[in-house]
C-alpha cells in the first residue's frame, strides 16, 4: 500500500507553472528577499533625504491644502476624473462587445469592417485621437476625452472578448449546436459565461489603463484631477509646490486602481460561488438494468 505525502500548511502548492522549491532554493530565495528589501529601504531613504534636502516638507508648500478653495478644486477635479472614466468604461465595454461580435461574424464584409476598425483604433495613439476630436471636430473637452478613450480601449477590449470566446473548448460550441441552439444563443448563453472568468483580469487591466489615461484631459483643458493639481503646482504664491501635489495626487490614483483590482477579485470570487457556474456533483454508480445486448 503506497503512502500519499501530505503537504504542510506552510508549504507552497505545486502547479503546472511552478515547482515546489527545495531547502536550498528556499534559503536562496530568502536571501534574495532580504537583499531586495534592504535595497528598497535604502532607495526610499535616499528619496526621503532628497525631499528634506530640497525643502519639500516646508509649511509654505503644504499650506495650500488647508484652504477650502483648494480642497474643493481637488474634489471637483477628482469628480470630473471619475465621471470621464465611468463614461469611457461603459462605452468601451459596449464598443468592444460590438466589434468582437463583428469580428466573429460569418458575414465577410462585417468581419472585415470590424477588423479594420479594431486595427486602426488600436494602433492610433490615444492622445492623437483626443486632440483630433477636440481640435478638428471642435468637440467639447469631456466628450472629446471620452470619445478618444472609448475608441482606443474599445478596440483593445474587442480583441480581449474575441480571444476569450475563442479560447472556450470547441466541444462546448459543438454540443450547443447539436442541441439546436442558434449562434447568438451559443455565444450569449454558452461561450460568454465561460469566457468571462478568463477575460476578467485583462478587462480590469484595460479599465485601469483607461482610468490613468483620463489624465490626458488636462492637455485639452478638461478640468480633471491632474489639471487641478497642475493649477496648484504652478502657483508662485506657494513656492511652486510641485512635489507636494504629486505626493497628494499619486496615492489617490494608485488607490483607485487598487480599488478596481479589488472589485475584480470580488467579482471573480462571487462568480465561483454562483450556483449557475458551480460544477454539478455526480452520484456514485449504482447497479441497474443492463441495456439489450449488455453482458
Amino acid at each position: 500500500m503506497t503512502k500519499t505525502r501530505t503537504r504542510a500548511p506552510s508549504e507552497p502548492e505545486a502547479t503546472a507553472l511552478y515547482d515546489i522549491p527545495g531547502p536550498v532554493a528556499r534559503r536562496r530565495h530568502r536571501l534574495y528577499g532580504i537583499a531586495a528589501t534592504v535595497l528598497i529601504a535604502a532607495l526610499l531613504g535616499w528619496i526621503v533625504f532628497l525631499l528634506f534636502d530640497t525643502d519639500q516638507f516646508t509649511a509654505q508648500k503644504w499650506t495650500p491644502f488647508e484652504y477650502k478653495g483648494i480642497q474643493e478644486l481637488l474634489l471637483r477635479g477628482l469628480g470630473n476624473t471619475l465621471k470621464a472614466f465611468a463614461y469611457a468604461a461603459v462605452l468601451s465595454l459596449a464598443l468592444g462587445a460590438v466589434l468582437a461580435v463583428g469580428r466573429l461574424s460569418e458575414h465577410r464584409v462585417l468581419r472585415w469592417l470590424s477588423t479594420v476598425l479594431v486595427e486602426f483604433f488600436r494602433a492610433m495613439p490615444v492622445l492623437v485621437m483626443i486632440f483630433f476630436i477636440f481640435v478638428a471636430l471642435k468637440v467639447q473637452p469631456l466628450p472629446a476625452l471620452v470619445a478618444g478613450l472609448t475608441l482606443y480601449n474599445g478596440s483593445v477590449l474587442a480583441e480581449v472578448f474575441r480571444t476569450g470566446i475563442n479560447s472556450v473548448d470547441r466541444g462546448q460550441r459543438e454540443a450547443a449546436y447539436a442541441l439546436g441552439m442558434r449562434k447568438t444563443q451559443v455565444t450569449t448563453f454558452v461561450l460568454a459565461p465561460q469566457a468571462i472568468r478568463a477575460m476578467l483580469p485583462t478587462i480590469i487591466s484595460q479599465l485601469v489603463v483607461a482610468l490613468k489615461d483620463t489624465s490626458l484631459g488636462y492637455l485639452i483643458t478638461y478640468e480633471e484631477f491632474l489639471h487641478a493639481g497642475k493649477l496648484i503646482a504652478s502657483n508662485l504664491d506657494y513656492d511652486l509646490p510641485f512635489i507636494p501635489v504629486v505626493m497628494v495626487i499619486s496615492p489617490i490614483y494608485i488607490g483607485l486602481c487598487m480599488l478596481l483590482s479589488w472589485f475584480a477579485t470580488w467579482v471573480a470570487k462571487r462568480e465561483r460561488r454562483n450556483l449557475k457556474t458551480r460544477a454539478a456533483g455526480v452520484g456514485p454508480a449504482e447497479p441497474g438494468t443492463l441495456l439489450p445486448g449488455g453482458q
